[in-house]
């Protein structure tokens, strides 16, 4: 008799399209779930009567915390269904500083030792510092330690030197506790929490600050792989907006979390993000910096905070500088860092995610071009080496009174060094590694090596026009021009393009090619940061963006497709057409 295939399991939409509509409403912006009422009710009922240990009068949860609190204590107990088995494992909650985000976690951990049913269970509540564990283990320990009824005092045991928790009661109401000896585990985030443990509920803190260590993605694969063991085990993720671009695990959980609210995929992760839409976001002048439209993304408002005390602190930190702006923006509005907000940024940065294409591959702009530059800028061992290509759209019959859209994709090389040297940036490199759009070069030489075999194959291709396809920044490129020559790509082709504020024209066009939609680039999120990092100086009626301004920023590809842009401008055809317009007086030819 054929052995039966086991039943798939169908992944649950947990997609909220409408999700900004809810939050402009005040409503909890996830999707319709049905929930197990038995155990939603049980949990909120432990969570309403936990009392405030730090706050004058000790008002209970149900007095000092917003709805939202209830609802995520709701969904995150309500989904145990009655035979202690899951369908929502995950959950990632997105809430701006001072909105009681720390102590909702101390609760939510509190409410499941008392909703446990596994003896011996343990859980864990991992904070990024040591300061924010202490924070943590002093929330869930005081809320048991001013418990009015007297009950949690005699049901827990807590041992502030190891910050943990355990449930001592062998009895509850007369009759068994089946979660007897379970432990709740306070700890500072490190690979050494991870060692042997089979958690039933975890829940981070902070991850924002975890994207920064390289060490967090292989810490939460483990954590992850741990909770498979309990049918009924769930973590929970609760942090702020980071207060510098997203990075590492922080960025990959975030993204992914945003795209099965969007219905880009299906999964396991339940969306709470308390946050405005990204294009709103990317608006310098945007609806964000209004304080009426504050309390969409601040769900205990009128608790924990209050707009007044919010515009005061605001005032504070605009008149304080850029850098302490956008650190209070990204902490209080939950505001993504990157491309959104610099006094001296580059303006073209508003224009930048709306023209990214995510279907643009070195491959597919040369099948669709009917002719293509490139712009190289290099330098020394702690920058990246940045490629560029531009290709102009071959043009039909119909399209001869259009404009023709131009299409860009970037590529580039750092050295071991670079990364030593900046350690800060070590783990947004190894990101854009893992995507592809960069090289960690390992062994001299390489970058130019494999730019040069890019440059190959679009000369190859016949898409090269016949003088000047190449564009490149002449300081630290002399390896590079040696490479082409290897190829037997000649002097013809290589172009060094003035830069400084002679490029201020160029800067002027992508701009507009950006806000028109009329350039498209591959929305790499290396371009992303990199664009980000861009600031512009005024030298009379010039514009420039330089390195020294950027400092230990990389902009090396930005610089990189400036200078494929002015190649591209001058309206070259490819090597099979009638040559070059590209006029050599504009040009310092080599």
């Amino acid at each position: 008799m054929p052995k039966k295939k086991p039943a798939e399991r169908k992944a649950l939409d947990l997609s909220c399209l409408d999700w900004f509509d809810r939050l402009k409403a005040g409503k909890y912006p996830v999707a319709d779930i049905k929930l197990n009422d038995s155990a939603a009710n049980a949990a909120e009922n432990f969570y309403n009567r936990l009392v405030l240990p730090d706050v004058p009068g000790q008002p209970t949860m149900r007095e000092a915390a917003g709805a939202w609190g209830s609802e995520t204590i709701r969904h995150v107990f309500g989904t145990l269904k009655p035979d202690r088995t899951r369908n929502i494992r995950e959950f990632f909650i997105l809430v701006p500083k001072k909105n009681a985000k720390t102590t909702n976690g101390a609760a939510i951990m509190v409410t499941a030792l008392l909703m446990n049913k596994r003896p011996r269970a343990n859980f864990l509540l991992l904070a990024p510092t040591h300061d924010i564990a202490i924070e943590a283990f002093e929330q869930a320990a005081g809320m048991i330690e001013n418990d009015p009824a007297g009950y949690l005092q005699k049901r827990f045991k807590i041992t502030e030197h190891t910050k943990t928790i355990q449930d001592i009661a062998k009895n509850v109401n007369g009759e068994n506790n089946p979660g007897f000896q379970a432990k709740l585990k306070i700890k500072t985030f490190d690979t050494k929490v991870v060692t042997g443990a089979k958690p039933v509920g975890i829940l981070i803190d902070e991850l924002h600050v975890l994207g920064k260590s390289k060490d967090a993605s292989k810490v939460m694969k483990q954590l992850r792989g741990g909770i498979i063991a309990n049918p009924e085990a769930f973590m929970v993720t609760i942090t702020t907006q980071s207060d510098e671009p997203p990075v590492g695990i922080f960025k990959t959980d975030l993204e992914y979390a945003r795209r099965i609210r969007d219905g880009e995929i299906t999964g396991d992760t339940l969306p709470i993000l308390y946050e405005f839409p990204l294009e709103m976001q990317a608006d310098k002048n945007g609806a964000w910096k209004d304080p009426a439209n504050w309390p969409i993304v601040l769900p205990n408002l009128g608790h924990s905070i209050d707009v007044e005390r919010l515009i005061s602190e605001y005032d504070k930190a605009e008149n304080k500088g850029i850098e302490e702006f956008t650190e209070w923006a990204s902490q209080h509005l939950n505001i993504q860092i990157g491309i959104a907000m610099s006094k001296d940024r580059w303006r073209g940065v508003e224009f930048w995610l709306p023209a990214a294409d995510k279907s643009i591959t070195l491959e597919s702009l040369l099948e669709r071009s009917e002719v293509a530059v490139v712009g190289i800028d290099g330098g020394g061992h702690d920058d990246l080496f940045g490629l560029s290509v531009i290709g102009r759209e071959k043009r039909t019959d119909e399209d001869d009174e259009t404009m023709q859209r131009w299409f860009s994709w970037s590529k580039a090389w750092a050295y071991p060094e670079a990364l030593e040297q900046r350690k800060e940036n070590v783990s947004k490199m190894e990101q854009f590694k893992r995507q592809g759009d960069l090289v960690i070069c390992e062994y001299p030489n390489q970058d130019a090596i494999e730019a040069a075999e890019i440059c190959a194959q679009i000369n190859t291709s016949g898409l090269f026009p016949e003088k000047y396809g190449i564009g490149v920044d002449a300081v630290g490129v002399s390896e590079f021009i040696d490479e082409l020559n290897y190829v037997n790509i000649g002097d013809e082709l290589i172009a060094a393009v003035a830069q400084g504020y002679r490029l201020s024209g160029t800067i002027h066009g992508l701009e507009r090619r950006l806000k028109a939609g009329t350039l498209q680039h591959d929305g790499s999120d290396m371009m992303i940061w990199c664009v980000g990092n861009c600031r512009v100086e005024l030298r009379g009626n010039a514009v420039l963006i330089t390195k020294q301004i950027s400092g230990r920023a990389k902009i090396d590809p930005v610089i990189a497709i400036l200078n494929a842009f002015f190649l591209m401008s001058r309206h070259p055809v490819a090597a099979a057409g009638q040559g070059s317009y590209l006029s050599e007086t504009e040009l310092v030819v080599m």
